[in-house]
């Protein structure tokens, strides 16, 4: 059975609506994927850290809870567990403020049983962070070596636009290893100042993946694959209660595209059809649609996407 290694950082999102909490939920970029793709059926393993507290406790409860493999979870004496407060707008988009002291990341696990075609997830500061880098490298070296499929999530967010020159070269590392880059419009105006998704592949990740889908809130996602393919795709039309896990459902979604389609890393290798676009694509659309009409951070647990 094919499963997901996602890697990245555990926290606990504080929601706040008119200036007052409204809910306090476990998340993370990845974290988020890996919930809705666990709560959706698919094998899942999660790499990370929590901290020794009660937040971290709840955070690696909650994952098993959710059926996901959390023996690759660390916990750190002293360490205390990363708090994120989201501000939701008028139009349930979110601002952030992040709390988290990144010098003292720490990340010590042993490589999880990794198949041809299962794929490994990764993204956001924690793919760039220098600290770690060791064992994110590591850990893509050992997936590519087994035959996995890399899904790389930019998310690249302005809390780290004074870091941009430190990482780049790291960052760059990253869309070499991808076979399927995802990022958003917010990411590559902190990366590059450019917002036109033309631009973004050409002239910053076409030479180093030549897979690439650019979402953009409410507009439409834009795909770049080999040959020149390119497609956009209007986005479901949704009454929003929260964006927050828009574009890591989106990720979950896709992922699950992947693998309910039986797409191989030699069909991405080769090429994909339209038609396989398409329907990864569409699934995307629907964890995200799902996950915003909820004040959580990923398909409710009685979503019909579930139930698949």
């Amino acid at each position: 059975m094919r499963k997901v290694i996602g890697i990245g950082e555990t926290v606990l999102d504080i929601i706040f609506k008119k200036e007052q909490p409204i809910g306090a939920y476990p998340g993370g970029s990845t974290f988020n994927a890996i919930i809705s793709l666990a709560r959706s059926g698919v094998q899942t393993s999660f790499i990370s850290e929590a901290g020794q507290d009660r937040i971290g406790q709840n955070i690696i409860k909650f994952l098993k809870d959710n059926g996901v493999d959390a023996s690759n979870v660390s916990v750190y004496p002293g360490a205390k567990s990363p708090v994120s407060l989201a501000f939701l707008d008028e139009n349930n988009d979110a601002e952030y403020i992040f709390y988290k002291d990144h010098p003292h990341d720490q990340l010590d696990f042993v490589y999880p049983d990794i198949q041809p075609d299962d794929i490994v997830l990764f993204g956001s500061f924690y793919a760039v962070n220098p600290v770690i880098r060791p064992q994110i490298v590591g850990l893509l070296d050992y997936a590519r070596a087994h035959g996995a499929i890399i899904y790389y999530d930019v998310n690249y967010r302005n809390s780290h636009k004074d870091d941009v020159m430190k990482i780049t070269p790291n960052y760059l590392e990253n869309l070499e290893y991808a076979d399927i880059v995802r990022g958003s419009r917010e990411d590559f105006d902190v990366l590059y100042k450019i917002d036109d998704p033309d631009k973004v592949y050409q002239a910053e990740i076409s030479f180093y993946c030549k897979k690439f889908i650019y979402t953009s809130g409410a507009k439409p996602v834009h795909l770049y694959a080999d040959g020149g393919f390119r497609k956009s795709y209007p986005v479901i039309n949704t009454e929003t209660v929260s964006t927050i896990g828009a574009g890591d459902n989106f990720n979950a979604g896709f992922i699950y595209g992947l693998m309910k389609y039986g797409i191989t890393r030699r069909d991405i290798e080769n090429g994909l059809t339209e038609e396989q676009w398409d329907e990864c694509i569409a699934s995307g659309q629907r964890f995200s649609a799902e996950a915003c009409k909820s004040i959580y951070n990923y398909i409710p647990a009685d979503s019909p996407l579930c139930k698949e």
